[in-house]
């Protein structure tokens, strides 16, 4: 069963579908209403690393033309159509790195797994080119940051093309109490692109929904507390949210050091896997990746196991359950799937300290986000638009309409 596939047959089992509005009608079985017409099929729907590799390797596709492609899918319902909304800025040197990874893989052959796959990053991740790097905030309009970051030059050197930046709770959801997910000052809403009014949940909502709607080949978000995972989660996706120091934050616009990093979000669990790896690192800028020395690896593909259940204790959080009648149905289903499996399930295994730490936990958040933040501005140069928080809030009070 592919992912489409688990979707729809999980939409089709819990919701009335006659309400809902789909991107496209193989989305979620085939509804569509007035709000939204079906796209027409995408060529490169729900491909693979790779399988684009074996494409590109057999002659059918060149970098070239798959970026072509995901330009204009991105053209054809992100901009148009349904209008997701998820992509905040376009590359547009795409098209020419494109050609050149393809002089490049006729002259030497492929680099690495990722050479010539495109990916789409979130608008949070500095990169040093002709896009802007703003986490969706007016106050950072224009600003380019003096290099890369370290996610950024570990997809350049294994040869992907980076089609783009994507939207997000601006502030990765910390510029208010009111915040809303998947909303910017600089990108507007994006929409789920499984039911255009639902929530596409944040902050990497704009990673989330394009890479469900298949605007590029893979994804990057960043996570503080649930922000890889949770819009991983709205739109079918694979997210991983890795171990602090895995992948480095150097330039990402921070939230806190203590629990900030990038993290892959994909169609497949083998894709993520290939992902993790090429952005898995040390990094001279950032400390907590030296702790990593000796653990990360550059391949995570030889880890996904079919019999990985077997021996394992799986506990189940009872407490979570009953929102919603569907999801706990799906999620017992899934349990009993773990058993079978071979799991041992600990049912129920509820945390007694649930909601405990939250008010603490917000506490260091607000504490390093200062710092941190301004540590950041410091970094962008005498160029940049705003150079400290205070100039951010002021920026915001001049700005109030």
């Amino acid at each position: 069963m592919n992912r489409r596939n688990f979707v729809k047959s999980s939409v089709v089992g819990g919701v009335g579908l006659a309400t809902v509005n789909a991107v496209r009608p193989n989305a979620t079985a085939s509804v569509s209403t007035s709000a939204s017409a079906p796209t027409p099929a995408f060529e490169l729907d729900e491909m693979t690393i790779n399988d684009l590799q074996s494409a590109m390797t057999s002659g059918k596709y060149s970098s070239h033309s798959l970026a072509r492609k995901y330009l204009d899918r991105i053209d054809d319902i992100d901009k148009h159509g349904p209008a997701i909304n998820s992509v905040i800025e376009l590359n547009p040197d795409a098209l020419s790195i494109a050609t050149e990874l393809d002089r490049e893989r006729k002259a030497k052959g492929p680099r690495r797994r990722l050479h010539a796959s495109t990916v789409l990053i979130k608008d949070n991740i500095d990169t040093h080119d002709r896009m802007t790097t703003t986490a969706g905030s007016l106050a950072l309009g224009g600003s380019i940051p003096m290099q890369d970051s370290f996610v950024a030059k570990k997809l350049r050197d294994a040869g992907a093309v980076i089609l783009g930046k994507t939207n997000l709770s601006e502030w990765a959801n910390f510029r208010s109490s009111h915040s809303t997910s998947g909303w910017s000052g600089r990108g507007g809403q994006t929409k789920n692109p499984y039911v255009l009014d639902r929530n596409p949940c944040g902050s990497s909502s704009g990673t989330g929904a394009a890479i469900a709607a298949n605007l590029a080949t893979i994804g990057v978000g960043t996570e503080t507390d649930g922000s890889v995972v949770c819009p991983s989660s709205a739109s079918s996706l694979v997210g991983i949210k890795p171990t602090l120091g895995s992948i480095s934050r150097s330039g990402i616009v921070p939230i806190a050091h203590s629990q900030d990093t990038a993290g892959p979000m994909c169609r497949t669990v083998a894709d993520a896997a290939i992902l993790l790896g090429a952005l898995a690192g040390i990094d001279s800028r950032d400390g907590a990746t030296r702790a990593g020395a000796g653990k990360t690896l550059t391949d995570y593909t030889k880890f996904p196991d079919p019999n990985g259940f077997r021996n394992a204790r799986i506990g189940v959080h009872r407490k979570a359950f009953g929102f919603n009648d569907a999801t706990d149905k799906l999620l017992n289903d899934c349990i009993d799937i773990i058993k079978r499996g071979g799991a041992t399930v600990i049912d129920p295994a509820n945390i007694p300290t649930q909601g405990k730490f939250d008010d603490t936990e917000l506490e260091v958040l607000l504490y390093e986000f200062k710092a941190d933040l301004n540590s950041y501005l410091a970094s962008l140069g005498s160029r940049a638009p705003v150079r400290s928080l205070k100039e951010i809030i002021d920026f915001n009070e001049q700005h109030r309409d």
